[in-house]
């Protein structure tokens, strides 16, 4: 019963205070962190003892998987290099330059130094990413951090294993070197032929449930196998999770889909937050053991400063001549420009550590020379550099004048997007309907995929005059007709006059609708610079159009006002300066001119946006 209690007040304590963090707008990982410390000094509060197997195989594959299927395989590709270079390079780099400090301070074989190396070297997954996502870093630092998260683990790992390995007396550099290559090989073929398996088994598998039990194997099913074949669970689980994410469009049903990743989500959050808690909890015993074991209190001060400052200053001096090199091999023969030194700055204060060097400490074998002591430096890294960088991370980013990804441009380009889904989809609806097909449906449908396109383009540089769009005004009207509709299947269900099951049948519909409305959120931190499209240099009439046309009316659509309508935005012909209403408009005036003259290109002429559109090609430059 106590077990039960301990995990329900566990959930309780990290949910409080994830939302608190929230709210204040601090990290998750630094308040949980903080708290933890803090109540692991209360009195009444029983001790919290880890078992480092159950961090290893019950918490650290689940987190693995679920940043595995939500990444990208697609933008890890151009940055293989730079990614390896921070996940092999770099964690071996600090190793080796912590193994060194901790031999010259403590005197401890060179074996056990590289253990502690090894344990302090991966930054974490799980605080490096929160942070990024609450700092708004820009996407091409994110997407190497998570890169960097998701194999740095393995190369620490096997580091350890090694060095227990070499305090035991079994060591040589042949047997290390082939550990560390059949460590990578045999976990990615373990990581490949386990999402092969998988992937097999969801092409026959149509119920959610089923499937999404499933997927919660999934890590299991990798991380297992290649543990028990000596290679790297953490690498295997990082290939299953990248090509199942990749291949979940085609194998899986959207209801599947859609159920794993909230499912997932929800996962992700209760592991990641009550670890942070967790390791905040162990600081009490950690501190005591190694105060108390015998080793000088100056010198266990000095190892602690100087181990962490190693750490920290490490990274640097490898992630900045790594960043050139890389750039220097994979981007310059493309023509493209060196990065800003303001990015390989934010990846090398990016080091938090966390959940694999707490339990990496509590992995040390009991005859581990300076056991005690090694615990605290492990702590001593995971808190200073949460506290440190953490911290001030945020504020470095402010300072750099770092922009992360501008809602704005988002709603911009998944305008585009849908609206070449909306142009594929209207040409497959063309091509299935068939004699007996009911007018009304073909109409029905067309409406459907044209509102959510037009949706996504009212997201964009509102006018001033005009302050509901029609798609808000759709949602906002048909999400009061489903609360009714509701209100009436709720009282007939408290009436007792119909079956559960007819009842939640029509709940279920309601809901669905409801799940299914575009809540599309208005973009509040439009970028100072105008919003542009991408350039495409496919398309000869975006290449050929003027930038800078001469508006007739700028302010207004002629026709909307001759025939007394009013707009939602407004667009302007580039090859005659003609003004129309957008597509979301009644009129919808900007296309019939289009429709009437052949001219191919217009732009915004909303505030802030000079993005254009091409009628014929159906792209956006």
């Amino acid at each position: 019963m106590h077990i039960a209690f301990g995990l329900v007040a566990l959930i309780a304590v990290t949910v409080g205070l994830a939302a608190l963090a929230r709210r204040v707008g601090m990290a998750e990982p630094l308040i949980l962190t903080v708290a933890g410390i803090g109540a692991s000094y209360l009195p009444f509060l029983p001790e919290v003892d880890i078992n480092p197997e159950m961090v290893l195989l019950g918490l650290l594959p689940p987190l693995v998987y679920t940043a595995a299927i939500s990444s990208s395989l697609v933008e890890f590709k151009p940055k293989k290099l730079s990614i390896g270079l921070l996940s092999v390079g770099l964690v071996l780099f600090t190793t080796f330059a912590v193994a060194g400090v901790v031999h010259a301070m403590l005197h401890i074989p060179f074996a056990a130094a590289v253990a502690i190396g090894a344990i302090v070297s991966p930054p974490d997954a799980v605080a490096a990413t929160a942070i990024a996502r609450k700092v708004g870093m820009p996407r091409r630092v994110v997407t190497l951090l998570e890169g960097e998260a998701l194999f740095n683990d393995a190369t620490a790992l096997v580091a350890l294993r090694t060095a227990v390995a070499a305090m035991a007396g079994a060591f040589s550099v042949w047997q290390a070197g082939g550990d560390f290559l059949w460590s990578a090989v045999g976990g990615t073929a373990i990581g490949v032929v386990a999402a092969g398996v998988l992937a097999l088994l969801r092409r026959r598998i149509v119920d959610p449930v089923l499937d999404t039990s499933l997927s919660l194997i999934a890590p299991f099913a990798a991380y297992l196998p290649a543990e028990a074949a000596h290679a790297s669970g953490v690498i295997a689980v990082v290939v299953c999770g990248l090509i199942l994410g990749q291949g979940a469009p085609k194998w899986q049903t959207a209801a599947s889909r859609i159920a794993e990743r909230t499912n997932w989500r929800t996962i992700q959050f209760i592991l990641e937050n009550a670890v942070f808690l967790l390791m905040g909890l162990q600081v009490r015993r950690i501190l005591e053991d190694a105060w108390s074991s015998g080793l000088d209190h100056t010198t266990l001060l000095l190892t602690c400063a100087a181990v962490l400052v190693t750490v920290v200053v490490a990274r640097p001096i490898w992630v900045y001549p790594a960043t050139y090199f890389a750039w220097w091999v994979e981007s310059r023969p493309r023509g493209k420009p060196a990065p800003p030194w303001t990015s390989p700055t934010v990846v090398s204060w990016a080091g938090m550590r966390g959940v694999v060097t707490l339990a990496g400490a509590l992995l040390l074998p009991s005859g581990t020379p300076e056991l005690a002591t090694l615990k605290l430096l492990a702590l001593v890294v995971v808190g200073g550099t949460l506290l440190l960088q953490g911290v001030s991370l945020p504020l470095l980013v402010r300072l750099l004048r770092l922009r992360g990804p501008s809602r704005a441009e988002d709603a911009l380009q998944q305008a585009n997007l849908l609206q070449q889904a909306t142009a594929a989809g209207l040409v497959a609806l063309e091509e299935h309907v068939v004699a007996e097909t009911p007018p009304e449906v073909v109409a029905a449908l067309r409406d459907r995929v044209e509102r959510r396109a037009h949706a996504a383009w009212e997201q964009l540089g509102r006018a001033e005059s005009v302050r509901i769009t029609p798609s808000g005004e759709y949602r906002r009207l048909r999400l009061a007709m489903l609360a009714a509709e509701r209100e009436v299947v709720l009282r007939v269900r408290d009436s007792g006059t119909l079956d559960h099951e007819v009842l939640d049948h029509v709940m279920g519909v309601l809901d669905i609708e409801e799940s299914t409305i575009d809540r599309v959120a208005e973009a509040d931190d439009l970028p100072p610079d105008p919003l542009r499209g991408p350039t495409i240099g496919a398309c000869e009439h975006l290449r050929e159009a003027p930038h800078i046309p001469v508006p007739d009316l700028p302010e207004v659509c002629a026709e909307c006002v001759a025939e007394g309508l009013t707009w939602v935005h407004l667009r302007m012909c580039l090859s005659c300066g003609h003004v129309g209403c957008c597509d979301s408009s009644v009129g919808n005036h900007a296309s019939g001119h289009f429709t009437g003259t052949g001219h191919p290109v217009m732009r915004s002429v909303e505030p802030g946006e000079k993005w254009r559109w091409c009628y014929i090609d159906e792209l956006l430059g």
